[in-house]
């Protein structure tokens, strides 16, 4: 599950934190709230979040060293300091602590979803490979049929930087060879295929989860969003971002239809 826990006793500021990723594309997100150091570190224990954001002035403790003990616990942790004071030697403080973000209140609602696309996509681009890659069988290249356990691997490690050469040193076969087998067999250039695996992989996300299109671009093996949606079009027709509601709508429309019919 992905979270995000706020430990700051200022109660206006957790509560616009909470408006502004609530209308965002990070809505899926589970927040988690204390206004004590101490109930926030019992919260942290329970559970390791996906990223978690510190005021620097708790009643209870300096947040920074919070930050420094959460640290300690999640050396991975994505951690975004908050703080209504303008100070070099703090910002200066925070970065030496190996925190990610620093964000000055108000809070302005830009600089918040730049900051969580700065630290939260990798995090949760990295939690989706783990989860998928665990219910994968290991890779064995089948000598007797190079071409299909190319495919084999290119619809396991889609996520990774393929390269026409690394797949057909996987299979023991020369690139110009493979990449002439490959179009013989299959009826794509190796590119082409990759796309499509790419492009298939990305429609069950988008149809299955609420995650940014940022995320599910990354976790398909994408380099950029951007390529992403030229890509998804190019073979659909359609953005990723309209392919999503047109799933969801008739989805929505097939319950009412059964509902309806009961």
């Amino acid at each position: 599950m992905s979270e995000l826990l706020i430990v700051d006793n200022d109660k206006q500021c957790r509560k616009e934190v909470c408006a502004i990723i609530q209308g965002s594309k990070y809505s899926f997100l589970s927040i988690y709230e204390s206004s004590t150091a101490h109930r926030g570190m019992l919260l942290l224990k329970q559970s390791k979040p996906s990223a978690l954001m510190i005021d620097i002035s708790l009643p209870d403790t300096d947040g920074i060293a919070f930050g420094k003990i959460a640290l300690q616990l999640y050396p991975d942790l994505p951690i975004i300091v908050m703080t209504q004071l303008k100070m070099f030697e703090l910002v200066q403080s925070s970065i030496n602590a190996g925190f990610l973000g620093y964000l000055l209140k108000p809070l302005s609602k830009n600089e918040l979803i730049e900051t969580l696309d700065r630290v939260l996509i990798p995090v949760l681009s990295k939690s989706i490979n783990r989860v998928m890659k665990s219910n994968e069988e290991p890779f064995t290249a089948d000598l007797k049929n190079p071409i299909g356990s190319a495919i084999q691997y290119m619809q396991i490690y889609y996520s990774e930087p393929l390269t026409l050469k690394g797949v057909a040193d996987r299979v023991y076969l020369s690139p110009s060879y493979f990449s002439r087998m490959f179009k013989e067999e299959t009826g794509m250039t190796f590119v082409e295929y990759l796309s499509f695996v790419r492009v298939q992989k990305a429609k069950s996300l988008l149809r299955m989860s609420t995650l940014p299109i940022e995320v599910i671009a990354n976790n398909a093996g994408f380099a950029n969003s951007g390529y992403f949606a030229t890509t998804f079009k190019k073979l659909t027709g359609i953005t990723p971002s309209d392919y999503r509601e047109q799933f969801h709508l008739e989805a929505e429309q097939g319950l009412t239809i059964s509902s309806g019919g009961v």
